[in-house]
């Protein structure tokens, strides 16, 4: 490497080192906060029960560390003794796991050697957990999730001296890679919480109303919750029953709208449907005592007000997205209550929870202590900074959410891609203080949405058991937010008849996937069942995108004949703006 490059590369460590100087005390403040003392607690309370148990049980642990020992001296002997094979790795990496896709790491003896020992290790410690009998089982769930996160924090993948593809990049470029990889992690740790969050997009190749979220609408509706957008119609009839979509108020709605041949707000537009969007107001300390009954009273009630007078129907169609789901039962439940008439006629749950006591890996961050940890940091800002929240649902999946977009930013020195589902994943949202306590104690912790007397709005309790109208709930297999066999459950707490469809991938990109794709196929099975496993036994798999069956779905309650299409607003609901309004406009930090 040239001087150039280390004139270059100690600069930038110069600039690095007063950022970090600056940042120390609020550094410090991020490690003493009372979430990271509960973590650091909880961790040791874990081990010294594991240690515990694992000291009676000590012919469990030899047989461990023996198999560790054999497994270790044969990748040695494979390594340095090939035979006729070539010497093909004993120990290879899952499927899904891309770290180790350079050729070196299988090529050359010392690459093949880092990877298969590190992968060895990675494989003992997990057996070495599950192999100690009478663990809490919670505890050991806690010590599996935190092990890996370490372990995979330690990957030779995440170093430019064990990972090959990086030393010769390296060498080639005399350490461009680094000076510029050392720009980008300053610029984003000038723009993080308390965690690093690293950004997965390029924040400047998208501009909100012009080429992301920009299905024509118009703001029809504004309080100091949610501005209700209404779309423009694309055809010259539409359903006479409108659609109202509640979206999560922990994300921003354009998931729903993002590029043309990405939204669904588009398609269902094309389709003949009128459709209502929230859009969450961002919360900041000023917002402090929001809960979650204020966006029944205050949100998706009004916006169904609004609809019956802008429409002139007494009935509408309603959709919900992950905790909007939730929110939208809860809705449900709360009109049923009341013995208010039915104002929904069909309601929809995307990866919605109800019944959460199957929360997947966020339950790792599930009880009493990290809960009320949690809820005391939260109370000293007003919120809980949606920057670390999205750091936490990344870690989820550290490996492909996190540690690949840390390698190809900061040691591959590469720009983010320009991709409009990860720009709106880095478009954070906070959480009011007094929502964000209600969702993880009452719900996740409790769990007590399921019971008819654990949860009240507005002066009545919600009884799940009452929502008698039919509901349509689309899950992801590899949904790791809301686990479907969870959601599965929380369909049949409901009194109505309900439609369950098990769709391919994630969280998102299972729900997000539009018919000209047809990347993700869906399951779906007459036969109901109490457990999830044996109705996805009897289910049948179908080709395409499962956004055409739900619209067939939908058309079921629009037998009435079409009619002209809508214009937007009303005389009493006048166009405020243009979509997509003001409120998703505010970024974090706010000002």
């Amino acid at each position: 490497m040239n001087n150039h490059f280390f004139s270059d590369y100690f600069a930038k460590l110069q600039d690095m080192n007063q950022l970090w100087w600056k940042e120390l005390d609020s550094g410090k403040a991020a490690m003493n906060t009372p979430l990271n003392k509960a973590l650091n607690e909880i961790n040791l309370e874990d081990t010294a029960e594991f240690f515990e148990k694992a000291s009676a049980q000590p012919a469990a642990l030899a047989k461990v560390q023996m198999d560790w020992w054999e497994k270790q001296v044969k990748i040695w002997q494979n390594i340095a003794m090939p035979s006729a094979d070539g010497g093909q790795s004993l120990i290879k990496p899952a499927k899904d796991d891309k770290r180790f896709s350079d050729p070196a790491w299988e090529n050359e003896a010392f690459y093949n050697y880092i990877k298969q020992s590190y992968l060895l290790f990675s494989d003992t410690m997990r057996d070495a957990i599950d192999s100690i009998e009478g663990v809490d089982e919670k505890a050991k769930e806690r010590l599996s999730f935190f092990s890996r996160q370490a372990i995979n924090a330690l990957s030779p993948t995440n170093f430019v001296t064990t990972n090959p593809e990086l030393a010769k990049l390296t060498v080639e470029t005399n350490g461009e890679n680094l000076v510029k990889g050392m720009e980008l992690l300053q610029e984003d740790m000038q723009s993080s919480a308390d965690v690093l969050k690293i950004r997965m997009t390029n924040s400047d190749a998208f501009q909100l109303g012009v080429n992301i979220a920009n299905t024509d609408g118009e703001v029809v509706f504004k309080n100091e919750l949610f501005e209700l957008i209404q779309y423009k119609p694309l055809t010259e009839t539409v359903n006479s029953t409108p659609l109202l979509i509640v979206p999560p108020f922990i994300n921003k709605y354009y998931i729903l709208d993002l590029r043309e041949n990405n939204s669904m707000v588009r398609w269902l537009v094309e389709q003949g449907h009128t459709v209502f969007m929230m859009s969450w107001r961002n919360p900041g300390a000023a917002q402090r005592d929001v809960d979650f009954a204020n966006y029944v009273l205050d949100g998706v009630i009004p916006a169904v007000d609004v609809i019956e007078d802008i429409t002139g129907e007494k009935q509408i169609n309603a959709a919900g997205y992950c905790i909007g789901g939730t929110l939208l039962a809860t809705t449900l439940a709360y009109y049923a209550a009341k013995r208010m008439r039915n104002r929904i006629k069909s309601a929809t749950f995307f990866t919605t929870l109800l019944d959460f006591s199957q929360p997947g890996e966020i339950g790792a961050y599930i009880n009493d202590p990290l809960v009320s940890a949690i809820e005391a940091q939260n109370d000293v800002n007003g919120y809980m900074d949606g920057r670390s929240l999205s750091v936490t649902f990344s870690l989820l999946r550290e490996n492909s959410l996190y540690w690949n977009y840390y390698v190809n930013n900061y040691l591959k020195g590469n720009s983010p891609i320009d991709f409009d589902l990860l720009y709106w994943n880095g478009d954070s949202t906070n959480v009011a203080a007094a929502c964000h306590s209600t969702i993880l104690r009452e719900f996740y912790l409790n769990n007590k949405l399921i019971d008819n007397k654990g949860i009240k709005i507005g002066g009545v309790y919600i009884d799940l058991s009452k929502i008698k109208v039919p509901t349509y709930f689309i899950s992801t297999q590899e949904d790791h937010i809301a686990l479907w066999q969870g959601t599965y459950r929380g369909a049949q707490q409901l009194g109505g008849k309900s439609t369950f469809v098990l769709g391919e991938s994630g969280h998102i990109a299972g729900i997000v996937n539009h018919p000209k794709k047809n990347k993700y196929g869906f399951w779906l099975s007459d036969k109901q069942d109490e457990n999830p496993e044996v109705w996805l036994d009897n289910a049948q798999r179908q080709d395409g995108s499962w956004w055409t069956h739900w619209n067939t779905w939908l058309g079921d309650f629009n037998k009435k004949e079409k009619v002209p299409a809508r214009e937007v607003g009303s005389d009493n609901y006048k166009p405020l703006c243009l979509a997509p309004g003001e409120y998703v406009k505010d970024t974090l930090p706010l000002k």
